[in-house]
């Protein structure tokens, strides 16, 4: 009986481990239903990549959605479009730049904040710049040009971009604050490169 124990306690411990990875509270699960959201697992490429915070224009470039993923103080889960769930683990292609929609939910006692997440991994920047020629047409050269460069210099120093944080919401409203100013100044997610700088920053 003895003996019996310290596998008794294992396997209550790992039963307790999986009901807090798979169990959501009330606010988060009826967020998940009003918004057509579903339990995803993104793919390692996008996980292990840097992300910015702006879209236009952005300032800096932090570290891994992983690392930021992994920072969240709140049990967190990934969902994605319920439609979306068969699109291809790689996106993009030489000839097919893709984007898509990934939420990074953290679910806490007081509040569930989304962390609204595009999916780049599968673009250099010259296919960054040609997917917003899509929506924007003859406006994305000079939109976006000057970003182009910023992030090209990124690429060359070892710090090239596979995510972009596009919208923070919380129980569902977008907050007013740029996303880059919520990780800078309230989360205190430290960047790792200075784009208007064009140089790494030290820790």
């Amino acid at each position: 009986m003895t003996r019996l124990l310290p596998i008794f306690l294992g396997f209550l411990l790992l039963v307790g481990n999986g009901a807090t990875a798979l169990a959501a509270s009330q606010k988060a699960t009826a967020l998940r239903q009003a918004n057509g959201l579903t339990l995803f697992t993104p793919p390692e490429r996008f996980l292990a990549g840097n992300f910015v915070a702006d879209e236009m224009n952005p300032a800096f470039i932090f570290g891994t959605v992983k690392a930021f993923a992994a920072s969240r103080q709140c049990p967190t889960a990934w969902l994605s479009e319920a439609g979306a769930k068969t699109r291809p683990a790689e996106p993009g292609g030489p000839d097919q730049p893709q984007e898509y929609t990934v939420y990074l939910e953290e679910d806490c006692p007081d509040k569930v904040v989304y962390y609204v997440f595009i999916d780049q991994s599968g673009l250099t920047p010259q296919q960054w710049i040609e997917w917003r020629k899509t929506s924007h047409g003859s406006k994305a050269e000079p939109e976006y040009g000057p970003t182009k460069s910023k992030l090209d210099t990124a690429c060359q120093a070892g710090c090239g971009v596979g995510a972009e944080l596009r919208f923070i919401q919380q129980d569902g409203e977008l907050l007013t604050k740029s996303p880059e100013e919520v990780l800078r100044s309230d989360l205190k997610f430290a960047p790792i490169f200075d784009l208007n700088r064009g140089q790494k920053i030290s820790k």
